[in-house]
């Protein structure tokens, strides 16, 4: 039984790490769609966030577990970066 609520465990931290780098895509496009500082603000929030949910995952499932999360969270610092140089401009 305790095997089981483990896996359970597991899941439900990927699964928030996921949750966690969907939102920063979302506020992320945001930006992009729509530059302006309040969004970028939020967008640099949601990126705070998926990487505190990333470290946390990497420390209790290991580096493996959050791979995709992370070349997830690479391409969006890129996006993210992208949308600061739109409001610059």
């Amino acid at each position: 039984m305790a095997q089981y609520d483990s896996n359970l465990d597991n899941h439900s931290v990927e699964a928030q790490t996921q949750n966690s780098v969907d939102r920063l895509h979302n506020a992320v496009s945001q930006a992009l769609s729509h530059p302006a500082e309040q969004l970028i603000e939020q967008a640099e929030q949601s990126r705070t966030h998926a990487e505190h949910a990333i470290q946390q995952a990497k420390d209790s499932l290991g580096d493996d577990a959050v791979e995709v999360a992370e070349d997830m969270l690479g391409e969006e610092v890129e996006r993210l970066e992208e949308a600061k140089k739109t409001l610059r401009s």
